[in-house]
C-alpha cells in the first residue's frame, strides 16, 4: 500500500500525515528558530539513546502475543501511561520488525516542530493534530491513519494534562470505530527518578533494570452503546494499572536469557 501524496508545507517542516497545514498562534518558523530546533533535536535524541543504552531490559512480558497482534492486525492502538513515555516508545520500536508503523500525535503549531522532527529521527510517523480535538473530522482522520495507512498511534490515555492514571475515552472510541485492538503497555524500573509533575514522570536511572510488559490485546465490538463504552474505558484503566503491578513484580524474577 502506498502512502498518499504529502500535503504542501513549508521547507524543512516534517511531513503532516493527518492534517493539512494548520497555523496556530502568531509565532513564525524562522530560520533561526529552525536552527535551534535542529540542535535541540540532536541533543534530545542523544540523551534518549543514552538512557536506553545504560539501562538493561530485564524482561519483556507478553512480547510474542504483542508481535502476533501486530502481524495479524497490521495496525493497532498502543496505550501506556504518560509517565512511561521514555521506555514506552522503546517498547513499541521493538515491534517494528513485525510490521508496526509507529505514529505520534504532535501539535500543528510551531511548538510542535521540534517534537515532530524528533519523531521522524527515530523512524516514527508524525500525526499533526491536537490531542484535545474531537468530532467527526478528527475521528475520520484517525480512521484513515489507522485503517488505510496502517499507522499505529501511540496514545497516553491520561494525557496531555491528566489527571494521572485516568483512562480517557479516546483509545476506546478509536478501537470501537476502527476494529483494531488496544495494546496496553507498562514499564517498571528497579531505580527511577520521579518528577514532581502532574504525570509523576518516571526517569529510570542509568544502569537500572527495566521490565517491559505488553498486556493482552483488547478488541471492542462495533455498535456498542455509550454506557458500554464507558464501562470498557474504566476496564482499560484497571487493566493498565494491573499490568503495572505485573511489571513491578517481574523485577524480582530471573532475567531473560
Amino acid at each position: 500500500m502506498t502512502d498518499p501524496a504529502p500535503p504542501t508545507h513549508e521547507p524543512d517542516q516534517p511531513r503532516n500525515t493527518l492534517y493539512r497545514k494548520v497555523t496556530r498562534g502568531r509565532r513564525r518558523l524562522t530560520r533561526g528558530r529552525m536552527l535551534v530546533y535542529r540542535v535541540a533535536v540532536v541533543v534530545a535524541w542523544q540523551l534518549v539513546r543514552l538512557f536506553w543504552s545504560t539501562c538493561r531490559v530485564h524482561r519483556r512480558l507478553g512480547l510474542e502475543a504483542a508481535r502476533a497482534a501486530v502481524r495479524e492486525s497490521r495496525s493497532l492502538i498502543p496505550v501506556y501511561w504518560h509517565q512511561h513515555m521514555l521506555f514506552g516508545v522503546r517498547a513499541l520500536l521493538d515491534l517494528r520488525d513485525d510490521g508496526l508503523k509507529l505514529g505520534f500525535l504532535i501539535s500543528p503549531s510551531v511548538d510542535g516542530t521540534a517534537p515532530a522532527m524528533l519523531v521522524e529521527r527515530i523512524g516514527g510517523h508524525v500525526i499533526r493534530g491536537s490531542s484535545t480535538a474531537t468530532g467527526a473530522r478528527a475521528l475520520r482522520d484517525y480512521y484513515e491513519t489507522i485503517v488505510k495507512q496502517e499507522i499505529s498511534p501511540a496514545l497516553t490515555p491520561d494525557g496531555p494534562r491528566g489527571p494521572v492514571h485516568e483512562f480517557k475515552p479516546g483509545a476506546v472510541m478509536l478501537a470501537q470505530l476502527t476494529g483494531r485492538p488496544i495494546l496496553p503497555i507498562s514499564i517498571a524500573a528497579s531505580r527511577t527518578w520521579r518528577f514532581r509533575t502532574w504525570d509523576r514522570f518516571e526517569l529510570p536511572l542509568p544502569f537500572s533494570r527495566i521490565v517491559i510488559a505488553y498486556g493482552e490485546p483488547v478488541r471492542l465490538p462495533r455498535g456498542i452503546d455509550a454506557n458500554a463504552l464507558a464501562d470498557k474505558q474504566a476496564e482499560m484503566g484497571e487493566r493498565l494499572q494491573a499490568l503495572q503491578g505485573v511489571a513491578r513484580a517481574a523485577l524480582a524474577e530471573p532475567a531473560e536469557r
